[in-house]
């Protein structure tokens, strides 16, 4: 946008109704009309021309600005005043101006008067007003506007526009200079849109008139005012179609740039034409090179890509494949969607059963010791009533009586069955105890089967393919045939005892690994799946050294061991044969038959045989008992105090042989401990110690000596007996001399064996060459 020039009003002040009206105030009526000549002369150029278009057509803005104040009465005022005042033209101006300009001035003093009565109108009828000053009016419109005139000028009530007429119209010079606002404002001026066309001798006059340096100035100013308000009617005016409004008059015509001929050019010839054309046409050919190249690289894409789409169209090895992996994937999620679901119930079902289990462990436990404590306070009080000599009754409660009477009921009904069997070498305290009444047997039989009815219904409502283990790896197995690569890199071998565990707990809810009719591990529907699982697996040469291998191993340790460590905690009664030969063979499947991934079931392994210790140092410490009694009161095989410590004994020594049944299982230094060290030494030696010599004694030593392992004394060069057998092989020796001395020198013999198995040669020499028994000889010949 170009500055805006200082603004001046010193040609405006001859147009201006404002200052027109001060200056003829001032100014005399005669005053000659040659001092506004000068002016007006100056104002004939096309330049002058075009100032006062500029400035009427920006006189009528700012008189819309105002707030439209146009009355009728001023305009005639302002008339006479411009008539009449000193702004008296001369006749050489007034033959410049040519009858249409003169028509025209006539209509626009008509749509002045029109514009009056719609002064009420909004700013768009003023712009339609506006545009209608702009049109060319047709003749019937200017014969029309003649005829007004004339009837104007007749009634005195219009200015005229023809100066011919001034004096026709007395005293207006006088009413002007009473009114000096009488003057027509800017916008009430006509516009001339074109300039006026001017002789040869008025060019020639207007380039060859000398300017002061006054004059130059105001029209060097004048000229920047025309400009900044020619560039803002530009943005103001919207220009009509079809028209081309020229509004830049400019007094100086435009300097026309010309070649200037002394400057010298560098010499051309034909050789520099041809070189710089040689150049272009090495950089076309090379662009157009570049550009063939990367075209033929395109062609090769878009075939490629054709290629592609059709391989992968008619091949459907990767559909199948992405159907495939696809499929695997939601079975999967589905499977432990499934699984996630049911392992609460699972849960609670298990717990319910471990529960059921151990309340009635614990009742048999519970039991046993409080008929033991019984029974031994009831012996204890009739031995001192024996000693007192007395013949009173003895005082019993009624709770020990009931208990009493109870434990013998039980004993009655163990030998009825056992003469019914035909086993009648059986010796009393070797009994499991763990008979329960007819109530008890049938709420625990009652709920036990409630709880397998709940255990069936876990996954009745499944599908095979999610609960049932040998469809579950047949998917697993489709995958390792179709695409082993990406199975063994899934490691999934890692990820199918994590899937199985909950289904093989259900599986084990009603298994009990405590009863003998137990089924064995090598026969639950798992682990037969499992196998064949893996004898798949190792059927291809390329993997046999698959991980599959170990998934049995994973499993046994993750699920299996944590089951059986639970029975052997909290359930396994060390005293009870039956369970203890039971938990032996499932642990010996599990430890020893899967020997070949004991790697991965070391830490399981170790944690199940720990709990087995704990658990028979504790049967030792709670279970056993041998009560010691006067030999006068155990002489009598048939006194309840000879038959309670038998009873005990025979208990004890059941518990010692559970104990040594675990060899193989647990080390030999552990069993050694547990069975010689605590219970034979501590217990069963003192209760033999404290025997009456005969066969009875003899019998006892020898089941001691058949439960020891024979592994213990397998090695040739071996001439002693382990040290723990130490306390056992003096009693033998001294147990032997009592019966050389006795009625039984017979059972002598039957001692000898004995110190020969448990490797106590130097002592068996010792005593057959002290008692010459030279028949025995043999016997430690043979070993």
């Amino acid at each position: 946008m170009a500055h805006r020039p200082k603004r001046t009003f010193r040609q405006r002040r001859a147009h201006s109704s404002d200052s027109d009206g001060a200056e003829e105030q001032s100014s005399e009526p005669g005053a000659p009309e040659e001092q506004t000549a000068p002016g007006l002369t100056e104002e004939g150029p096309p330049s002058g021309g075009g100032r006062l278009e500029a400035t009427a057509r920006r006189g009528r803005g700012r008189g819309r600005g105002r707030g439209r104040v146009w009355a009728s009465s001023r305009r005639a005022a302002g008339a006479a005043t411009r008539t009449e005042g000193g702004l008296s033209v001369p006749e050489s101006r007034k033959v410049d101006l040519s009858t249409d300009e003169e028509e025209d001035e006539t209509a626009h003093s008509l749509e002045n008067k029109d514009d009056q009565s719609s002064s009420s109108n909004s700013s768009s009828s003023l712009e339609e007003e506006f545009s209608s000053v702009v049109n060319i009016p047709d003749a019937a419109f200017i014969q029309a506007a003649r005829r007004k005139r004339e009837l104007a000028r007749a009634q005195n009530d219009f200015i005229s526009l023809d100066v011919k007429h001034t004096s026709a119209i007395p005293g207006m010079k006088k009413n002007s200079g009473e009114d000096p606002e009488s003057e027509p404002d800017d916008h009430e001026k006509r516009i001339a849109f074109t300039p006026k066309s001017q002789t040869l001798k008025q060019r020639m006059a207007e380039e060859t008139t000398p300017r002061n340096e006054e004059t130059s100035e105001e029209s060097q100013e004048d000229e920047n005012q025309d400009i900044w308000e020619q560039q803002q009617m530009r943005k103001a005016v919207k220009i009509t179609e079809g028209r081309d409004l020229d509004l830049s008059y400019s007094s100086e015509p435009q300097t026309v740039k010309k070649f200037d001929t002394s400057i010298s050019l560098p010499p051309v010839n034909l050789g520099i034409i041809k070189k710089q054309l040689n150049t272009r046409l090495t950089l076309l050919q090379d662009t157009h090179r570049s550009h063939l190249r990367e075209y033929e690289k395109y062609i090769q894409d878009v075939e490629s890509s054709k290629s592609t789409i059709q391989n992968l169209e008619n091949s459907s090895n990767q559909s199948l494949n992405f159907k495939f992996y696809k499929s695997m994937k939601i079975y999967v999620e589905n499977l432990i969607d499934c699984l996630n679901e049911k392992i609460v119930s699972i849960q609670e079902i298990e717990s319910s059963m471990h529960a059921l289990l151990l309340k009635q462990a614990m009742t048999f436990m519970k039991r046993r010791q409080d008929e033991l404590k019984h029974e031994s306070t009831y012996l204890q009080q009739l031995s001192c009533r024996t000693e007192t000599s007395t013949n009173e009754s003895l005082a019993v409660d009624e709770k020990t009586q009931w208990i009493l009477e109870e434990i013998e009921s039980r004993r009655s009904r163990r030998r009825q069955a056992r003469a019914l069997s035909g086993n009648c070498d059986h010796q009393e305290g070797t009994s499991s105890d763990d008979e329960l009444s007819s109530a008890d047997m049938n709420d625990f039989q009652k709920t036990q089967d409630d709880i397998s009815q709940d255990h069936k219904k876990i996954f009745e409502d499944v599908h095979d393919d999610f609960c049932n283990i040998q469809h579950i790896l047949l998917k697993f197995q489709q995958w390792r045939e179709k695409y082993p690569d990406s199975y063994y890199e899934a490691f999934i071998s890692l990820c199918i005892p994590k899937l199985l565990n909950p289904l093989i707990r259900v599986q084990l809810i009603d298994w009990n690994p405590l009863k003998c009719d137990a089924i064995g591990l090598k026969q639950m529907p798992w682990f037969t799946s499992i196998e064949e699982f893996m004898a798949n697996s190792m059927e291809d040469s390329k993997k046999e050294d698959s991980s599959d291998k170990k998934i049995l191993s994973a499993v046994i340790n993750k699920t299996i061991i944590p089951r059986l460590t639970d029975f052997v905690e909290f359930i396994w009664d060390p005293l009870s044969t039956s369970q203890t030969t039971s938990l032996i063979t499932h642990c010996r499947v599990i430890l020893e038959e899967l020997s070949t991934c004991a790697n991965e079931v070391s830490k399981g392994k170790q944690d199940l045989l720990k709990s087995v210790v704990v658990r028979m140092k504790k049967a030792i410490e709670d279970d056993v008992f041998i009560p010691l009694y006067p030999k006068s009161t155990v002489e009598n095989k048939t006194s309840p105090h000879s038959k309670f410590q038998e009873r005990q004994f025979w208990s004890g020594l059941k518990l010692f042989r559970n104990i040594l049944l675990w060899n193989g299982l647990l080390p030999d230094d552990t069993l050694q401990e547990l069975g010689l060290g605590k219970l034979l030494n501590r217990y069963l030696i003192i209760a033999l110690l404290n025997a009456i010599p005969g066969p009875d004694v003899v019998k006892k030593c020898n089941q001691i000596a058949a439960y020891l392992p024979e592994k213990w004394f397998q090695s040739s060069a071996m001439r002693t007996s382990i040290p723990q057998l130490e306390n056992f092989i003096q009693f033998l020796l001294q147990f032997a001399h009592k019966l050389s001395r006795s009625e039984f020198r017979d059972e002598v013999k039957e001692i000898i064996p004995v110190l020969v198995k448990i490797k106590a040669l130097s002592q068996a020499e010792s005593f057959i060459e002290e008692y010459h028994l030279d028949d025995l000889k043999s016997v430690i010949k043979e070993v």
